[in-house]
């Protein structure tokens, strides 16, 4: 599932391959997006599955615009491996991740630790871990773990703090940095 859709292709013509279903985009965080500004008008995920070895490399959004197909390839990315099941991801989240990866000028993709899980995969999770939260954002589709090689979680975190748009929490035992769209707090060590 390797997507590559590299800067060389123009803006007019992303769009007028998906011209004929493309949305406007609903405001969102406006600090995350203070950090977009300047990216050519894109906003770019590069990831690795680090549970199913699949890669994604992908523009999600053009001149204001997300692209339905790429969210839909976006979705099954962070489906819970589990079980297969996909829900929608919202994409405040998405745009915390590119932002914060344009913030760290990283080129790697971020590793995907965990995206959306099920709330049967969340129970399971929880009566393993006291780390796993009861009504965990993944559940809804609004948050994710990663990892960046090259860089610590500290460098990371403050990447994704700067944005000030969700939660952002930093687990170094573990070596991932979890982002979400909630409410902005930070926690962790």
């Amino acid at each position: 599932m390797t997507q590559t859709r590299g800067p060389a292709l123009s803006r007019r013509g992303v769009l007028g391959i998906f011209a004929a279903t493309t949305v406007a985009a609903a405001p969102t965080f406006a600090n995350a997006f203070s950090f977009l500004r300047g990216a050519g008008d894109i906003r770019r995920l590069k990831l690795y599955s680090g549970r199913t070895g699949e890669t994604l490399d992908m523009i999600y959004w053009v001149d204001g615009d997300y692209i339905p197909e790429a969210l839909r390839e976006v979705n099954y990315f962070f489906r819970d491996w589990r079980n297969n099941k996909i829900i929608n991801i919202d994409t405040r989240t998405l745009d915390i991740m590119a932002a914060s990866h344009r913030i760290l000028r990283a080129s790697e993709p971020y590793m995907l630790l965990s995206g959306y899980r099920s709330p049967e995969t969340n129970a399971m999770l929880r009566a393993r871990s006291s780390g796993v939260a009861r009504n965990s954002l993944h559940m809804v589709g609004e948050a994710a773990d990663l990892r960046l090689r090259g860089r610590s979680v500290n460098e990371i975190a403050r990447a994704a703090a700067a944005c000030r748009a969700g939660g952002v929490g930093r687990y170094s035992r573990s070596d991932f940095v979890h982002m979400d769209c909630g409410p902005h707090r930070t926690w962790g060590a």
